[in-house]
């Protein structure tokens, strides 16, 4: 038996054979050509047919994994109308008369490298991008056809690195589980895994072995675990893992339509984090008590301009209307640090984790801002909404936001368009600024979301999307959990309600923590709702209390 250890990136056990998805390494041939004009129409031609490809790609993946998964392939077919991409191919075939396969070998090398040297982590990751774009054009040049499983039975699929491309055009059917050498636990092959449920494993050193090819294996998706040729005993111990969570599901069943309150009768709200409008039928699906968390953000990602106010009113008015009055919070645009649009001219910036991201940018662009604002109150009338600002770190970022929101409301009652006056407003806690001037800005709100992920990366100095400052990004530590200690009693002495959206909200082994500290509500990702309403019910909320206060807190 071989045992080969990477990161869980998708839960589940999958038995079966191996299929190593061999990625040939391309040898361009270097040729002479004697008309550059017929070189770059042969390019052309290559080109369109990969937009051809990836709209059909797109349009597979929208129905497979939603929008906002489905939008790399829209970044890459905007990669194949880039200015720069183009002109680079087009003079290098002109100017030294050779080949098209060529001239995009050189300048994908050229862009990769370009990438690959900024600091920016989102702008290193863009090199995948375009080595994938790059690779696609060459194999229509080439006349190659795409890899493939080829197998008569479902199979463990291995391999170096599994580009989006490559995730979506697999056929499901002969798929039980994904693992890479490569990859990372945020990397588009591994978002889309874990999206489609496939188990799903990734950086897995020394896992590209052709004598592995065909082999029994058992994966452990929960920890990270491929077993090869895994002996009895191993075999028996994922069985009963396997039947285990198939028996987990079934029962977490049973929980729906019945109330999130603990054993000595504290009610805790579960509802869901969705980044669309097509994740409303998920959360739904799972008995989410409303949505604590909607990334207005992905409206903006799956644009390749500004939303316009009308295309923003219909989807907000459609995720409250589909909620039928059960409260929606729509956080306003979370736009910079790792998620960046090119239509939105961003400066570059040596650390945009601390730049001008989210409110920040709202307020810099305030007619962007209102315009949000505008769909967003034009939509109030269809549901209970709420609207929630990231990034908070000041008094005067609200005095300002209210300002706006008095500007938004005056211009909608003079065209005589109805909006809500009951709409909530409250502000996301992720830097240690808003946690510590908490209590000043709840006498501003209604509300407060506490984001762990940058709460934590922020406190810890942590940057939590570097695999090297894993042992240090711990959402468990005690200064995190003292800071929403902190903020949770300056909430409710103002008599606001607070919910954690956070990663740390859909960790089964932190919800008695987070209730002992008095949280009102946990948003979660959709499928953790049964999950963590299971363990509320569990949770006696005084005697988690009592141990939180003496174990952390004192």
């Amino acid at each position: 038996m071989i045992t080969l250890q990477g990161k869980a990136v998708c839960g589940g056990v999958a038995f079966g054979k191996i299929f190593i998805l061999s990625h040939s390494e391309t040898v361009i041939k270097r040729r002479h050509v004697e008309s550059a004009t017929d070189e770059i129409e042969r390019f052309e031609k290559a080109r369109a047919r990969a937009e051809t490809e990836l709209g059909a790609l797109y349009e597979k993946a929208v129905k497979e994994v939603g929008k906002a998964n489905a939008m790399i392939f829209q970044i890459h077919r905007m990669m194949l109308e880039d200015v720069d991409y183009l002109e680079s191919i087009r003079n290098i075939i002109t100017d030294q008369m050779i080949n098209a396969e060529t001239a995009v070998g050189l300048t994908c090398d050229t862009f990769v490298q370009m990438f690959e040297s900024m600091e920016d982590s989102y702008m290193r990751e863009r090199s995948a991008d375009v080595k994938d774009v790059s690779e696609r054009l060459i194999r229509i040049l080439e006349g190659k056809s795409r890899c493939a499983v080829v197998s008569d039975e479902p199979v463990i699929v291995a391999a170096d690195n599994l580009a989006p491309s490559e995730t979506v055009q697999l056929d499901k059917s002969k798929i039980l589980a994904f693992v890479t050498a490569g990859g990372s636990a945020n990397s588009h092959a591994a978002i889309l895994a874990k999206n489609m449920n496939i188990p799903a494993v990734v950086g897995v050193n020394g896992l590209i072995d052709p004598e592995y090819n065909g082999r029994d294996a058992v994966i452990d998706g929960f920890t990270g675990t491929l077993y090869i040729e895994p002996d009895d005993a191993v075999r028996a111990e994922m069985r009963k893992k396997l039947d285990e969570a198939l028996r987990q599901k079934k029962l977490l069943e049973r929980l729906k339509g019945k109330a999130s309150v603990t054993k000595d009768g504290k009610h805790i709200a579960v509802a869901a984090n969705i980044e669309n409008v097509q994740g409303i039928a998920h959360a739904l699906m799972n008995d989410a008590e409303g949505i604590g968390l909607f990334r207005s953000e992905f409206l903006y990602l799956e644009s390749r301009a500004y939303p316009t106010e009308d295309t923003q009113f219909e989807a907000y008015r459609e995720v409250l209307t589909r909620m039928e009055n059960k409260r929606v919070v729509i956080r306003t645009f979370d736009i910079g640090a790792d998620k960046r649009l090119g239509y939105l001219q961003l400066p570059n910036e040596e650390n945009p984790a601390m730049g001008l991201r989210a409110i920040r940018l709202s307020l810099k662009r305030p007619q962007v801002f209102k315009t949000q604002l505008r769909a967003l109150y034009r939509a109030s009338v269809f549901g209970n909404l709420a609207i929630m600002f990231p990034m908070i770190t000041s008094e005067w970022e609200i005095d300002r936001i209210i300002e706006i929101i008095d500007e938004v409301k005056a211009e909608l009652k003079s065209e005589g368009a109805a909006y809500s006056d009951s709409v909530e407003l409250g502000c996301m806690i992720e830097t240690p600024a808003a946690a510590i001037m908490s209590d000043a800005l709840a006498k501003k709100l209604d509300f407060f979301s506490i984001g762990t992920n940058d709460l934590t990366q922020y406190t810890l100095a942590a940057d939590r999307q570097n695999p090297d400052m894993a042992d240090y990004f711990d959402n468990k530590s005690k200064a995190v959990l003292r800071l929403v200690d902190y903020v949770i009693k300056n909430a409710h002495q103002n008599g606001l309600w607070v919910s954690i959206c956070g990663e740390a909200a859909s960790d089964a082994s932190l919800t008695e923590a987070l209730i002992a500290l008095g949280t009102d509500e946990l948003s979660v990702t959709p499928d953790a709702i049964l999950p963590i309403r299971q363990k509320i019910m569990e949770t006696d909320a005084a005697a988690a209390a009592a141990a939180i206060t003496k174990e952390i807190l004192s």
